[in-house]
C-alpha cells in the first residue's frame, strides 16, 4: 500500500467536500439547522458533505469500514477504518464564523496511518502519513521551538455538552491564561491541532471530543515533530475523550499541567 498515493486521493476528496461546503455557506439559512442533542447542531450541509466523502473514499480501499459523525455509512469492523468529520466546526459554519474544516483519518487496526485536515476557510490542506512527515499545501510542517510554557500560545475548546469535568477544566484554563502568552478558542479541534503542527500554537488541550475530531490532527502533529496524547500521557488508541498536543520541547510540562488539574482520582 502506497500511503503517499492514497493521501493525495484523500486530499482530493476533502477538497471536493470543502468546495460543496463553501458553495452552501453563501446561501445557508439557519432554518436548516437541527439539534441532534443539547448544543449539538447539524444541517443538510454536514450530511451531504459526509456522503460526498464516503463515496469518494469507498473506492480507495475496498472493504474499509467507516466511522462517521453523521452516521451516513454503516460499514464497520474492517482491517482499515476511515474516521470522518465532514464539517468540524458546524456551529462556526452556522453562524458564519471561521474556521471550519473537513477531517479524515485512516486507521490500520489501532494505528492512524493517514491524516488530512482541510481548513476550508483558509484553503489550507494539511496532510500526513505515518513515517512520511506532515505537509500544508505542499510545504513541510514543523512544530514550534518554544521551550517554556510562559512563552507559549495555546488553544483549547470549551465543553458544549459534557460538563461533568467543567470545574477541573476551568482551573486548568485559568492556569494557562495566567502562565502563558494566551489561550485561543477557535471552534474546530482539527484546525487547532493543525495549527500546533505548523507552529502557530505551542499546545492544545480539550476533553469530550470523538475520534473523528482528533485522529487526523493528532497524526499531523506527531509527524510534524510534536506530541499528541491523552491527559495521562498515553499516545495509543486516542478516542478524543481527552487530547493534549504540543511541541516536543514542552510536551512533558504541558501534559503534567493538564494531568494535574484534570485527573482527580
Amino acid at each position: 500500500m502506497d500511503l503517499e498515493i492514497i493521501v493525495k486521493e484523500v486530499c482530493r476528496v476533502a477538497e471536493k467536500a470543502g468546495s460543496f461546503i463553501s458553495r452552501e455557506a453563501a446561501r445557508f439559512s439557519s432554518d436548516a439547522v437541527v439539534s441532534k442533542a443539547y448544543h449539538d447542531l447539524v444541517s443538510y450541509v454536514d450530511t451531504e458533505a459526509e456522503k460526498i466523502i464516503v463515496e469518494g473514499l469507498s473506492g480507495i480501499i475496498p472493504g474499509a469500514s467507516f466511522h462517521t459523525e453523521e452516521e451516513t455509512s454503516a460499514r464497520e469492523d474492517g482491517e482499515y477504518t476511515w474516521f470522518i468529520d465532514p464539517l468540524d466546526g458546524t456551529t462556526n459554519f452556522i453562524h458564519g464564523v471561521h474556521p471550519y474544516s473537513v477531517s479524515i483519518a485512516l486507521n490500520h487496526r489501532e494505528t492512524t496511518i493517514i491524516g488530512v485536515v482541510f481548513d476550508i476557510t483558509a484553503h489550507e490542506m494539511y496532510r500526513a502519513t505515518k513515517g512520511g512527515g506532515a505537509w500544508m499545501n505542499g510545504k513541510p510542517l514543523s512544530v514550534s521551538d518554544t521551550s517554556t510554557v510562559d512563552k507559549g500560545l495555546f488553544a483549547t475548546g470549551f465543553p458544549v455538552r459534557k460538563f461533568h469535568r467543567l470545574t477541573e477544566y476551568m482551573k486548568c484554563l485559568e492556569y494557562f491564561i495566567r502562565s502563558s502568552r494566551g489561550v485561543r478558542r477557535m471552534g474546530s479541534a482539527s484546525v487547532d491541532l493543525a495549527h500546533v503542527a505548523c507552529g502557530k500554537y505551542d499546545g492544545f488541550f480539550e476533553y469530550g471530543l470523538n475520534p473523528w475530531d482528533i485522529l487526523a490532527g493528532a497524526l499531523i502533529v506527531r509527524e510534524a515533530g510534536g506530541s499528541a496524547t491523552d491527559f495521562r500521557g498515553n499516545s495509543d488508541s486516542l478516542t478524543g475523550e481527552e487530547i493534549v498536543a504540543s511541541n516536543r520541547f514542552i510536551s512533558d510540562e504541558v501534559i503534567n499541567i493538564v494531568k494535574g488539574f484534570m485527573i482527580t482520582e
